[in-house]
């Protein structure tokens, strides 16, 4: 049973400069429709992952002023997907909600997105869409549009704006998911995973006023392998078999036929193959083969071992009240 209407979980990281303004605007877009104080149907959840510009004590101070304000603190800095992970286990709404801290995303928004899923109970996620994009110059917004088409290509869920991090959630949708790693940024992905009906909507965007960004050049390497881990997680995380064993099957066709037209011309025509490159490579394939073979087999075993001895289901539910 969830005790509050609406969570709104914001991961927090040497973001000093901007939350006392952060936690007021929350306050403005929230208090008309869901009340104040100790009876307000909402709550406010920042998660400090591990700030060193003094986040930590204002924050303190701001959550024993505000009764609506709840703060976890991380004990180090574990990245963006661990702090909302944490948000989401302390969430106790029946939405909840995610943005950035530093008021680039507008919570003015969120009432918005709310009432959409109030109002269509087949909508389970509503992704934000920073359609007028304010602080991007085109040496940024170009390499944006590229990975927003590509993400969308490779997991099949098509949205504009896999970076904007104002989006709202009817709360099973997000405690069926564990992010681990940086797949922050691919919540979407997983959320379609696990049966959500997503929606995308226009949302306001403002420059950043306070602090810097967060990311470097190498978010790019890190949404690259992310990436390749959800196209494996998506189509192969029940069947590992099927990833490894096709390419162990073409590998072992090629190796033994190798070998066995080199057996023909030793036993049968008395060549010598000993300094041969084919035969190498027929070992090479034939060893390679078995092992990748070996590796799905082991990924089946693993896979059973995850789900049966727990009594885990390898499927979800829907709630009868949703359909």
């Amino acid at each position: 049973m969830h005790s509050l209407d609406v969570s709104i979980v914001i991961p927090i990281y040497n973001e000093v400069e901007t939350l006392p303004r952060l936690v007021e605007r929350v306050r403005e877009a929230m208090t008309p429709g869901w009340g104040d104080g100790d009876e307000a149907q909402f709550e406010l959840v920042l998660v400090d992952d591990g700030s060193r510009d003094g986040s930590r004590k204002l924050l303190k101070s701001l959550a024993a002023q505000t009764p609506w304000l709840q703060v976890r603190y991380l004990i180090r800095n574990y990245g963006q997907s661990t702090a909302l992970q944490a948000g989401f286990d302390a969430a106790r709404g029946r939405f909840i909600v995610t943005l950035d801290g530093d008021l680039q995303n507008d919570p003015l928004d969120i009432p918005m997105m709310i009432q959409m899923l109030r109002d269509d109970e087949e909508i389970d996620m509503v992704s934000g869409w920073r359609k007028e994009r304010q602080d991007a110059e085109l040496s940024r917004k170009l390499p944006s549009k590229m990975a927003n088409a590509l993400i969308s290509k490779v997991t099949k869920v098509q949205l504009h704006d896999y970076g904007c991090a104002l989006k709202a959630y009817r709360a099973q949708i997000i405690h069926d998911l564990r992010l681990y790693g940086e797949l922050h940024r691919f919540i979407p992905a997983l959320a379609a995973e696990v049966g959500a009906r997503i929606v995308e909507v226009p949302v306001r965007h403002h420059a950043r006023s306070a602090g810097v960004s967060k990311y470097g050049i190498d978010r790019t390497i890190r949404v690259i392998l992310d990436l390749l881990w959800i196209r494996f997680t998506m189509r192969f995380l029940h069947r590992p078999i099927h990833a490894f064993g096709g390419v162990a099957l073409f590998m072992l066709f090629f190796g033994l036929s190798i070998l066995g037209w080199l057996g023909f011309e030793k036993l049968v025509l008395g060549e010598d193959i000993g300094g041969r490159p084919l035969l190498f490579l027929g070992v090479l394939l034939t060893l390679m083969g078995t092992q990748l073979l070996a590796v799905g087999l082991l990924g089946e075993l693993l896979i059973r071992i995850y789900h049966e001895p727990s009594g885990r289901r390898q499927y979800l539910l829907r709630n009868e009240r949703e359909i």
